[in-house]
């Protein structure tokens, strides 16, 4: 599975003339309703990579097209030197449990995990809204870094785990989970998002480490992606296409599921955000 960390980015020409190979619709609109069931490894935190990015944000995200945008951020700026970062926060970001997005939040969240690359001299909140970051060193790719899971936005800058007790701003709003076991996260109702990801009412998450019973659960209908090492136990199924190929394959998933045109492999299953990016294209019984 770790082979996704080393892939570069699909170009669209190529993840369109693979997905129609494999039978998965990459022109069809993204649909909303269904519930994505997930089955992964307990190994690698598949699970807590995939239900960490459902149910919290970062301040910037990195598109399947490999392009940096804003996530909780609106906007940034920065000094000529690439030193003195000051970012615009979204107004209209609440809180799973029910509180709007401060600068304080993102000034914690940012303390609690140091910078990969540099250090942090200082971080002020010039408003509610407006935060304002100085480095030891200049850095221009300080939006990239943002864009880690390292670095998502927690309420008063709490761990991110456990996954039980998350207060995110993602998509969606965790309803049970138990570490290397479970997980399970409803849509929320509103969120600043809605028209552009998070089409699935629901996704759950299920750990099974023997691959060929992840292959079952796929082959019996018992869930819609499974993690996989190679196709053999899938081989004959056609109603299962594999990704990135059936001769160099990472997941299996049903046919019905949906994915955007452009495939981001810079690490496992689209860069973890599955659960707001994919739709099932055929609806299932919500459970």
């Amino acid at each position: 599975m770790t082979r996704l960390d080393r892939r570069a980015l699909f170009t669209s020409g190529a993840a369109a003339a693979l997905l129609a190979a494999t039978g998965a619709s990459v022109h069809a609109t993204p649909k909303s309703g269904g519930v994505l069931r997930l089955a992964v490894p307990r190994d690698g935190d598949v699970m807590g990579q995939v239900a960490r990015w459902a149910v919290y944000d970062a301040l910037t995200e990195i598109g399947p097209d490999g392009v940096v945008r804003g996530e909780l951020a609106e906007s940034w700026t920065s000094s000529m030197d690439a030193r003195v970062w000051t970012f615009q926060l979204r107004k209209d970001v609440m809180f799973h449990s029910g509180r709007s997005l401060t600068s304080a939040d993102v000034e914690a969240s940012l303390l609690r995990a140091p910078l990969s690359e540099g250090e942090v001299l200082g971080i002020w909140c010039d408003d509610t809204h407006v935060l304002r970051l100085e480095l030891d060193r200049p850095n221009p790719h300080l939006p990239y870094l943002l864009a880690d899971q390292t670095h998502v936005i927690t309420a008063d800058g709490v761990a991110v785990d456990p996954l039980d007790q998350a207060d995110g701003t993602g998509l969606y709003r965790v309803v049970r989970a138990k570490e290397a076991r479970h997980f399970r996260a409803e849509r929320q109702l509103t969120h600043y998002k809605d028209g552009h990801a998070g089409w699935f009412e629901a996704v759950e998450i299920i750990v099974i480490p023997d691959e060929n019973t992840r292959a079952e659960a796929l082959r019996d209908g018992f869930v819609d992606v499974a993690a996989l090492p190679k196709p053999d136990p899938l081989r004959s199924q056609r109603s299962v296409f594999f990704y990135p190929s059936s001769h160099d394959v990472a997941f299996a998933a049903d046919e019905a599921v949906g994915l955007p045109r452009q495939i981001g492999t810079g690490a496992i299953l689209d860069d973890g955000r599955l659960a707001e990016r994919w739709w099932m294209g055929e609806h299932r019984p919500s459970s």
